[in-house]
């Protein structure tokens, strides 16, 4: 039996401001060649199918057409939701109707004789149960824990072994004449991120560890990190990873699924397959010069811009006037301004501002903040002139502070 499995779609995601939907189109397109020319029997899908819980009509109709096109030929397809999903709109909408062309969507945790555990028979005639376990939030873990475990709310268990029990409840259904499969959107002690996940579900409170996965299962088949990589455990462990690159931080993110090839009593083997269509991710640093070369070598790629040269006015809108491309625009550390550098600081060393002019008040700020441009301290010089009705370093005597603006431009 072949099984391909996947995750972390993403469908509807924006990255600094730009629409990725074209970049989705092409990427599900990929995920269905890849299941006919594998000739997959079973399509797994664990969960983050959209990015947000309430996706635009746009996502949803993708992800539709996606989920059809992968029941095509008569393949089984599982789908179950993310913590980025609405689990209650895969559960009253999703799950229904598409029931009734033969696709398994699971919103929230079922008990394996109410959709939690599926027996399913491939083309060939093939059996394979599916343990599905939808992202359980620590909130919902106590009322999964009621409809799954019969366990009164009140009796407080950790969420580790709340899961751990739920699993061995799914995985009981398993037998030794059918291929045997977990699925999870979990996150498993000694995963690494892929950078673009939600830190505040990927914590330690909601880490997992791999032991409770059972021997019995040939394949458990994860989302939720990003990453595609494996987990030692009592059987093949894996994440896909995202087929999209989500964030900056996933650019050295290989895109692939995996097809598993599995069969009772033996173990699985793991192969990945690449998945095309999603723009690559790069940051280039440097001067502006320097970025400038690398953006244009780096052709159709979005990309995040780290300057190593002192702030200027304008200097971003010439940075995406060069390389439209370019998403995110920002300064190296070591030219950013330093915490306590502004007034009030820490230690008590910054300089009294009696007997310094505003246009020395003025350089001097710019100076701590690495902002090196000559326009600022012209146009600031002309501003105080404006106002004074003199030239600067004249505008007030030393120490007069009704003549002194109440702050520095930016200071405010």
């Amino acid at each position: 039996m072949k099984i391909l499995h996947t995750a972390d779609w993403h469908v509807g995601k924006v990255l600094k401001g730009r629409d990725r939907h074209d970049e989705h189109v092409a990427v599900l397109a990929s995920i269905v060649r890849a299941a006919r020319d594998e000739d997959v029997d079973v399509v797994l899908i664990a969960g983050d199918l959209f990015e947000t819980a309430a996706p635009s009509p746009r996502a949803q109709g993708l992800v539709m057409r996606t989920l059809l096109a992968l029941r095509s030929d008569g393949r089984q397809v599982v789908a179950i939701a993310g913590n980025h999903d609405n689990q209650h709109l895969l559960d009253a909408l999703y799950r229904p109707v598409l029931g009734e062309l033969g696709l398994h969507l699971l919103g929230t945790p079922k008990r394996p004789d109410a959709g939690g555990t599926l027996t399913l028979r491939s083309r060939r005639g093939e059996t394979v149960n599916v343990a599905a376990l939808p992202f359980l939030s620590h909130r919902y873990a106590v009322r999964a824990a009621e409809v799954l475990l019969h366990e009164a709310a009140e009796h407080t268990l950790d969420y580790s072994r709340r899961v751990a029990e739920m699993i061995q409840l799914l995985t009981a259904p398993f037998s030794g004449d059918a291929v045997n499969i977990v699925m999870a959107h979990v996150t498993l002690l000694g995963g690494r991120r892929g950078g673009g996940e939600r830190d505040v579900q990927t914590t330690f409170d909601y880490e997992l560890p791999a032991s409770l996965f059972p021997a019995t299962a040939h394949y458990a088949a994860l989302g939720h990190l990003h990453r595609q990589q494996e987990i030692d455990g009592r059987c093949p462990i894996f994440y896909s990873g995202s087929p999209l690159a989500i964030d900056f931080g996933e650019e050295a993110n290989e895109p692939v699924a995996l097809v598993v090839t599995a069969e009772p009593g033996i173990r699985a083997e793991v192969r990945p397959v690449r998945i095309a269509g999603g723009r690559v991710l790069r940051t280039v640093r440097g001067t502006l010069d320097e970025v400038v070369t690398k953006g244009e070598q780096a052709g159709e790629a979005y990309l995040r811009v780290v300057l190593c040269e002192p702030a200027r006015a304008g200097l971003g809108d010439l940075v995406r006037d060069k390389l439209p491309n370019a998403l995110e625009v920002q300064l190296d550390e070591a030219y950013r301004p330093q915490a306590g550098s502004r007034g009030g600081s820490r230690g008590g060393d910054r300089r009294s501002r009696a007997g310094r002019s505003p246009l020395k008040l003025f350089g001097d700020y710019l100076a701590e903040q690495n902002i090196d441009d000559p326009r600022l301290s012209a146009m600031f010089t002309e501003l105080l002139d404006e106002i004074t009705g003199s030239a600067g370093e004249a505008a007030a005597p030393d120490g007069d502070a009704a003549a002194v603006p109440a702050a520095p431009a930016g200071e405010a």
